[in-house]
């Protein structure tokens, strides 16, 4: 009865289901197959994390580019690791080619986007313009990369919401990096003060707001800076230098409009709403009569 079945079985497992040139596919073939494909990618994980990273770690590279190199290297495993694999099977590659020729104008349209995606993300792992840790703003989407893969960048914000942001989109649009160069950078507060207000006074009370808060460096010195004559106001920046930018933006705007507001509201300098003025010309009016 055994015998039997592991005879049913055998044939079962070999019984040709299609024929690629001169090698027939069996079940036993595709089970084959993906288990060796399977055995690659654990391969290259177990290879990346515990060989790759290891040796990276020694070296005086940055965190970023450490993470740039180890995908790059484990891309490299996967696409050698399939090959050997379909080797060992016994696939006859030229005639996966064949049939790569036969279905690509089909799929070509349909996977563009994948395709352009995963070229983008290895142009990221490459230049290194953007990279794991980094405080960026594309699109709308403000927060740190936390994972380049293969098709999408993973980026948490404050909120500790993490979006998938494609690849294709760093590439192809404008993206703030907050973190490229170094952490410090030019933060500018818009403030407007009403015509007839002491410009000195503000001056001295807004750079007492950025000396009192811990996050604005001392050096290089806040400023403040006349932007120009409003139709109701007169337009000053705050401009100081900080750190926050890569931590917590949203933050430290806020603690910063908290203490001008508080500021100007106690010597009574005065935040203006918009005002019109209207001129009412006097001499003979005629209402219009409907006709």
């Amino acid at each position: 009865m055994i015998k039997e079945f592991l005879v049913g079985l055998e044939r079962v497992l070999n019984y040709p289901l299609l024929k690629l040139g001169d090698s027939p596919i069996t079940l036993a073939l595709l089970i084959t197959t993906l288990l060796l494909l399977g055995l690659v990618v654990l391969g290259e994980r177990l290879f990346r994390h515990l060989f790759v990273m290891r040796l990276l770690r020694k070296t005086k590279l940055d965190h970023s580019l450490q993470y740039a190199i180890s995908r790059i290297i484990g891309y490299l495993v996967l696409l050698l690791g399939f090959y050997i694999a379909l080797q060992v099977v016994g696939l006859n590659l030229s005639s996966l080619a064949v049939i790569a020729g036969a279905v690509g104008v089909g799929l070509g349209f349909g996977l563009q986007n994948i395709i352009n995606n995963f070229v983008s993300g290895l142009i990221i792992l490459a230049e290194r313009h953007i990279a794991v840790g980094d405080r960026i703003v594309v699109g709308g989407v403000d927060g740190k990369v936390e994972k380049i893969s293969l098709r999408s960048t993973t980026v948490i914000t404050n909120d500790n919401i993490a979006i998938i942001v494609p690849n294709a989109d760093l590439i192809a649009n404008a993206v703030t990096n907050w973190s490229y160069h170094e952490a410090k950078v030019r933060f500018r507060v818009p403030v407007g003060i009403a015509y007839g207000s002491d410009l000195e006074q503000f001056r001295r009370l807004m750079l007492e707001v950025a000396a009192a808060h811990p996050a604005v460096l001392p050096e290089p010195r806040p400023d403040v800076l006349f932007t120009g004559f409003g139709d109701s106001s007169l337009n000053f920046e705050l401009a100081v230098w900080t750190t926050e930018m890569i931590h917590s933006p949203s933050r430290f705007r806020s603690e910063l409009l908290f203490a001008i507001e508080k500021k100007l509201r106690e010597h009574a300098i005065e935040i203006p709403f918009p005002q019109r003025d209207l001129h009412l010309r006097s001499g003979p009016w005629e209402a219009a009569r409907p006709k």
